[in-house]
């Protein structure tokens, strides 16, 4: 299954690859030279097809756990002031995706949905500090049942010039549903309650709709 936003890039690939396979069978003489340009044009297309795959996943659905937004890798657990929206203090838990994990961004948890916005703006590699208030991205709020008002970010990497973004202001969403996509390395951050308990680690490799980033904290810390 692939992203509906990569279905005519790759019916296009697709084109482009069996034209430049067959030009290269009839047009070029040279045997190493013909099958150095027809490997190149497979390979191009295996990574294509890789980049806009959409695995479906079993999700369990509860009000109790926020999960993961993203494949990747945990590269920041942090308080932090967060400016655009609550104005005061959240934990952040940032997620990057290098070029070779699934882009598909998903629902972290059930809600409705009460800020989206879009932010033009630079490529800084993903993981530069500043990436999270100068990249291009889009700030999405989800108000849930447990957590209240949650935000998740997506970020644009030094590779990504385009972030698509689904979600839209008093739309009902469910947990796991696919929100939006971002092309090529990339980043999610997502802004939570202090008084989450998060549930992974710096490093951790995550899986979107799978992972559980945080859980509500226990009854008797609250």
């Amino acid at each position: 299954m692939f992203h509906r936003e990569g279905q005519k890039i790759i019916l296009t690939t697709f084109f482009s690859v069996g034209i430049a396979i067959v030009l290269a069978h009839f047009y070029i003489v040279e045997p190493w030279l013909q099958n150095t340009v027809q490997i190149l044009a497979l390979i191009i297309l295996i990574l294509i097809l890789q980049f806009f795959r959409n695995p479906k996943r079993v999700i369990n659905k509860n009000f109790n756990d926020i999960l993961a937004p993203v494949d990747g890798k945990v590269v920041a657990i942090e308080e932090v002031e967060e400016e655009e929206y609550f104005k005061d203090k959240r934990i952040q838990v940032s997620i990057f995706m290098s070029p070779t994990n699934v882009h598909i961004t998903r629902y972290p948890s059930s809600g409705v949905i009460k800020y989206s916005k879009y932010h033009p703006g630079k490529y800084l590699v993903a993981w530069h500090p500043k990436s999270s208030e100068e990249n291009e991205r889009t700030t999405v709020v989800i108000h849930t049942p447990k957590f209240g008002d949650i935000l998740y970010r997506q970020i644009a990497g030094a590779m990504a010039r385009r972030i698509i973004n689904y979600a839209e202001i008093g739309e009902n969403v469910q947990q796991g549903e696919d929100s939006g996509f971002i092309k090529f390395g990339s980043r999610v951050d997502l802004l939570l309650p202090l008084d989450s308990a998060i549930t992974v680690k710096l490093n951790q490799k995550v899986v979107g709709a799978k992972t559980c980033i945080a859980t509500t904290p226990p009854k008797d810390e609250e």
